[in-house]
């Protein structure tokens, strides 16, 4: 007698039970739970990736937390290598992407919401501190975002003088200064005002002007405009 066939492992049905309410629901269809799920199929082809999805979820909060962790978080939860790594930083790539080409194509003051979810996605949920300057055009357009220091848990190092050198190689009107808060709280520091405040008589002297400065808190946000810092 010949040996009886092998069963599929139980998760091959549940993967395109999960694709089909996908394809038919979209995405909220699947609780965050399983749309992480389908998105670590592609680094584990033959596993079942649920107990990991479930796994980052508790280490990181939510899947906001999940894809805004960095290469060495992730690394640090069992069971995600290379390729579980990778995939999950293609998705926050093609996020931040995607927020930054609405951004280019109208003025970056009149898209409130659309440059905090930019923001957050970039930088609202790292375990260090990371300065980011957006430089505008003279019709507030975003002529680029760059990511000018990275710091610690509470502290990131901001040099004015550096600040106007880039804001005039590039030919930036205007800046707006980004910044996250790893604790989670966007409640600008003593630190952070007086180095606003620094920033803003530096970028003045030569023509240019803050707009604002942005802190982001893992889903929260906070601006100096707004709480009359500037």
């Amino acid at each position: 007698m010949g040996e009886p066939p092998k069963q599929k492992p139980h998760y091959h049905g549940h993967r395109a039970r999960l694709r089909g309410r996908l394809l038919d629901g979209g995405a909220d269809a699947l609780p965050d739970y399983e749309l992480l799920e389908f998105l670590l199929y592609a680094a584990n082809a033959r596993g079942d990736t649920k107990p990991l999805a479930k796994d980052l979820l508790k280490r990181f909060g939510g899947i906001a937390g999940v894809l805004g962790a960095s290469r060495d978080a992730l690394a640090s939860v069992p069971g995600v290598g290379d390729a579980a790594a990778a995939q999950l930083l293609a998705v926050r790539a093609a996020a931040s992407r995607m927020l930054r080409g609405e951004l280019a194509v109208r003025p970056v003051i009149g898209s409130w919401d659309k440059l905090v979810d930019y923001c957050t996605t970039a930088a609202g949920f790292a375990e260090t501190e990371e300065f980011r300057l957006l430089f505008l055009d003279r019709k507030n357009g975003l002529i680029a975002d760059e990511r000018q220091q990275r710091g610690t848990v509470d502290h990131v190092p901001v040099y004015p003088r550096e600040v106007v050198k880039r804001a005039l190689e590039l030919g930036a009107s205007a800046i707006i200064m980004v910044h996250n808060h790893p604790s989670g709280d966007p409640t600008p520091s003593p630190g952070d005002i007086e180095m606003t405040r620094a920033v803003a008589k530096a970028v003045g002297a030569v023509g240019v002007a803050l707009h604002d400065h942005l802190v982001i808190g893992r889903g929260r946000h906070a601006s100096f405009k707004s709480l009359g810092l500037l």
